[in-house]
C-alpha cells in the first residue's frame, strides 16, 4: 500500500511538475496600452472605470502573471522564459487620470505599469496631465517611466536632426527630474519610420513599442514591439482574454520593410517561422477591405490589397489558430502618407 501511495504520489509530482514546467516556457508577453481613465469626452483613448476595475480583476482572477514592462523585455532579450500568459501594462501621454483614477487601483491589486511621458507637457503644467512630483510618486511606488519624445510629434514627418533633439532634450529632463534616462520608448501615434527607429536606438533606448497588435516576442527585433489598444469601443472583457490569451505569430522578411508607405497599395508579405505549422489557415483583416487575400507558398505569405490603404494609418492584422484553442496574432500598422 504504502510503495502504491508513493507511485500515485509520484505521478500526481511528476503531472505538478510538468504543467509548472508548461507554465514557466513562454518566449513572448502580451503587452496593454491604455491612455485616459474615466474622461468620458475622449472615447478614442479612453477606458471607462468599470471597464478598467473588469480588466483589474480578469488579470488578478485568471492564469495570468502581470509584470513590469522593463522586466518583461530584459527576459525576452536574454532568452530567460516567462510565464505563460504574461501581461504588462503600459499607459500614454502620462494624463492625469493616471494618476487620480488608474495609480490606486493598480495599486489596490499588487501591480504596476509603465508610463510613458512627453516631458513637455509636463514641464508647462498643462491642465489634465500629471506632474514631475507625481510621477516622482509612481516612481517610488514601482511605476515604470519611459520616454515619448519631448513635444509628442510625428516622428516620421520630422528630420533627423529634429528627432534627436526631441530625444536627446527630454532625455535630459527625464535625468532633472527623475535621475534616470529610460531605456524604454513609445511611439507618439505609434508612427515610426527606419530612420526613427534608428533615432530611437542612437539615443540608447533597448526597446520601443508602437500601437498595433500582437504578442511581443523580439523574434522580429526590439523596436517595432506591439501591444493591444484598450479603450471604450475596444475595451469589453472578451476583446481584452482573446488578447491575454494570444500566442505570437513569428514573421521576419517583412516587405515593405518601412511602415511609411512609397508605393500603396503595398506589396506585402513576410516569412513565417518554421514552428509557426498553420501557414493554410493564416488570415489577414484590414479595416477598410475587411479579410484580404493571402498567398502561400511554403512558409512565404502574400497579401494582398484591392485597393490603396487609406488615411494617416492605416492597420492590417493577421492571425493564425494556436494549441488550447488560442490564436496566433501578428500586426503592422502602415502609414500610407
Amino acid at each position: 500500500m504504502i510503495s502504491r501511495l508513493l507511485i500515485v504520489s509520484g505521478v500526481v509530482l511528476g503531472l505538478l511538475l510538468g504543467f509548472v514546467g508548461q507554465a514557466v516556457a513562454a518566449d513572448h508577453a502580451v503587452i496593454l496600452m491604455y491612455h485616459r481613465f474615466g474622461e468620458d469626452r475622449f472615447p478614442s483613448t479612453n477606458v471607462r472605470l468599470t471597464q478598467f476595475e473588469d480588466h483589474l480583476q480578469v488579470l488578478a482572477q485568471g492564469d495570468y502573471t502581470v509584470l513590469p514592462l522593463d522586466d518583461i523585455v530584459a527576459r525576452l532579450q536574454s532568452g530567460t522564459p516567462l510565464p505563460d500568459r504574461t501581461v504588462g501594462i503600459t499607459i500614454d501621454d502620462a494624463y492625469l487620470s493616471v494618476y487620480d483614477e488608474a495609480f490606486p487601483r493598480l495599486q489596490a491589486y499588487g501591480f504596476t505599469a509603465t508610463v510613458f511621458v512627453a516631458t513637455q507637457s509636463v514641464d508647462r503644467g498643462l491642465r489634465g496631465y500629471m506632474s514631475w512630483d507625481q510621477l516622482r510618486e509612481l516612481q517610488a511606488a514601482g511605476f515604470g517611466i519611459g520616454s515619448q519624445t519631448r513635444t509628442h510629434p510625428h516622428m516620421h514627418r520630422l528630420s533627423t536632426n529634429q528627432n534627436r533633439d526631441e530625444l536627446e532634450v527630454s532625455n535630459s529632463r527625464f535625468i532633472a527630474e527623475l535621475g534616470m534616462r529610460p531605456d524604454l520608448f513609445a511611439y507618439p501615434y505609434g508612427e515610426y519610420s527606419l530612420s526613427v527607429i534608428d533615432a530611437v536606438r542612437d539615443a540608447g533606448f533597448i526597446a520601443a513599442f508602437g500601437q498595433h497588435s500582437g504578442i511581443a516576442h523580439g523574434y522580429d527585433g526590439f523596436f517595432e514591439l506591439p501591444r493591444f489598444a484598450m479603450n471604450e469601443q475596444y475595451g469589453s472583457r472578451d476583446r481584452l482574454e482573446l488578447a491575454i490569451n494570444g500566442l505570437p505569430l513569428k514573421v521576419d522578411q517583412i516587405v515593405p520593410e518601412d511602415v511609411v508607405l512609397t508605393d500603396n497599395p503595398p506589396a506585402y508579405g513576410f516569412t513565417l517561422s518554421a514552428d509557426m505549422d498553420q501557414e493554410r489557415q493564416l488570415r489577414c483583416f484590414n479595416s477598410n477591405y475587411g479579410k484580404l487575400d493571402v498567398a502561400i507558398l511554403g512558409k512565404r505569405a502574400e497579401i494582398r490589397m484591392p485597393g490603396p490603404l487609406s488615411g494617416p494609418r492605416a492597420k492590417v492584422n493577421c492571425t493564425m489558430p494556436g494549441p488550447e484553442g488560442r490564436w496566433r496574432w501578428f500586426g503592422r500598422q502602415f502609414l500610407p502618407e
